[in-house]
């Protein structure tokens, strides 16, 4: 057993064979000294203002916590929440039954502990699952975020669930959080940066030592000032995807070959802060990637909504080399993922394929004027003939024409195909001209890891398996909810749905002065 292996079945043996015999009495030693004196008091502190955080900071406040803050390290609100795509899981939602769709809670905890190879821990998904509904009517009642009216699925889900903001953009929610805060008397800072998280020798988390006026990512900026939480403090502060160095601590394979759909604030600094003080960190090396990105843009890009809004459910995803498929279009991001990459290291150029009548279908329909976009940014490329799209990628053309008359053999039938994918919902056969295609190429995305919370959000303390007392967390700044593959559109849903619960929570702390 190789050193590596025997730490992780050291570790894993602790945690399964250990923990239920005792609970260690030892307290947290308290690596940093309390403060003299503290600057500001609030009842409770949330840091990150994305979805998780303002929906964390506005249910605290909702719920008896006086003076609610929350904190950003960045000079503008939002993090990687404002740059999202604005899909949205939510079973038993009006555009689904409209449509008969049947679903519920607990099909979506199913499909989700299905994908996460059992990695999801099942009180967390039933937790938030069982909010999702009430979650997606409190942004429409009290925030007043508007969707349009389609219902959609991504692949790992068993039935179309997730619903669209009208802008197509997480920007939507987030921008609709941000004046329920200001509302509410929420002051939402910018260029705070957090340098310690203050836990006595009690093992309470007390406060924060913090930097304002910070600019990133210069860590010795800004002014220190020390932060008191009479109830809580909320960790809400993302994943690390745009931190090269710590992601390839956890997955060797995400070096700076692999760009990241991440804002650049998406670093490591509360991951190591977190586990410093005794916040046990889970999962941390299921990092995903998303296989529908181009490499012709930076980032998240909007070639995605081609790939995937339209080529994964009514087109095709091929290998340039072969003229065939490589992978069931529709199945979980880790699988596509993977396949992609299998392919990208032979040399392989892989593409999303699709013909008019699908993208009429599709993206025109839910997200108008989004092909004129990424036909603009050269992301999406246009081609009257199957012809000169073969040659342009170098595709045998043989090859092609029988992938794409398999596909129309399915659909005229509907029945799966070889690799499992279901014909879907209204889909039409392939073959009306003009042609498009994107080139697809991962980037890392989301972290599924992160710090172990309960169902109430409570982060867990790696001494004793004993929740910290006045320590939440919620949003990607946690694992155990998607275990090893996110399923796309859950996101938003984890959260939203974890950010208000963990609130919640914290707002029934009791004060300790």
């Amino acid at each position: 057993m190789n050193n590596l292996n025997r730490r992780k079945f050291l570790a894993s043996s602790t945690l399964l064979v250990s923990a239920p015999l005792f609970v260690s009495p030892v307290k947290a030693a308290c690596k940093d000294p309390m403060p003299a004196e503290w600057d500001e008091t609030a009842d409770v502190i949330v840091v990150g203002s994305g979805f998780a955080g303002l929906a964390a900071a506005a249910e605290a406040k909702k719920n008896g916590a006086g003076k609610v803050i929350v904190l950003e390290k960045m000079r503008a609100p939002g993090g990687n929440s404002v740059i999202n795509g604005g899909i949205f899981a939510v079973p038993g939602n009006p555009a689904q039954i409209k449509q008969g769709i049947k679903d519920s809670p607990e099909l979506l905890a199913k499909d989700m502990l299905v994908a996460g190879l059992g990695y999801g821990y099942p009180e967390k998904i039933k937790a938030m699952t069982e909010e999702a509904l009430p979650t997606y009517e409190w942004t429409v009642k009290e925030l007043g975020v508007q969707y349009n009216d389609k219902v959609g699925q991504e692949g790992g889900h068993s039935v179309p669930r997730h619903v669209y903001t009208i802008n197509g953009s997480g920007s939507e929610i987030v921008h609709k959080q941000l004046a329920y805060a200001k509302k509410l008397d929420i002051p939402v800072r910018l260029r705070v940066y957090v340098e310690r998280i203050i836990r006595d020798d009690d093992g309470r988390v007390k406060g924060l030592q913090v930097r304002e006026g910070y600019r990133f990512p210069n860590a010795e900026s800004g002014k220190v000032k020390f932060i008191k939480a009479n109830k809580a403090v909320v960790l809400c502060h993302g994943g690390f995807g745009a931190d090269v160095n710590y992601r390839m601590k956890h997955d060797p394979k995400l070096t700076d070959k692999f760009d990241t759909t991440n804002q650049p604030g998406a670093t490591s600094e509360l991951w190591r802060e977190a586990s410093r003080i005794g916040g046990n960190l889970i999962q941390a090396d299921w990092i995903q990637c998303g296989p529908w990105n181009s490499p012709e843009e930076k980032g998240m890009g909007v070639a995605l909504y081609f790939a995937q809004g339209a080529a994964a459910t009514q087109g095709i995803w091929i290998d340039c080399a072969t003229g065939k498929r490589f992978v069931n279009e529709l199945a979980n991001r880790k699988i596509r993922a993977d396949a992609v990459i299998t392919n990208n290291n032979k040399g392989h150029t892989c593409i999303a394929l699709a013909d008019q009548k699908a993208v009429d279908l599709t993206i025109q329909k839910s997200r108008p004027g989004i092909l004129d976009k990424q036909l603009e940014r050269k992301v999406v490329h246009k081609f009257d003939t199957l012809e000169d799209l073969a040659k342009t990628y170098s595709i045998p053309m043989d090859a092609l024409n029988a992938t794409i008359a398999d596909y129309n053999k399915h659909q005229a039938a509907g029945t799966p195909d070889e690799m499992g994918r279901k014909i879907y919902k209204g889909a039409e056969p392939m073959g009306t001209g003009p042609w498009y295609c994107s080139v697809l190429s991962p980037k890392v995305h989301h972290c599924m890891g992160g710090l172990e919370t309960n169902s109430k959000g409570q982060v867990i303390d790696v001494v004793n398996d004993n929740p910290i007392p006045g320590l939440y967390a919620a949003g990607e700044a946690t694992g155990g909810v998607h275990g090893a593959v996110r399923l796309g559109s859950c996101a938003v849903l984890d959260c939203l749905a974890n950010g208000r619960i963990a609130g919640r929570y914290a707002a029934q702390e009791t004060n300790w002065s």
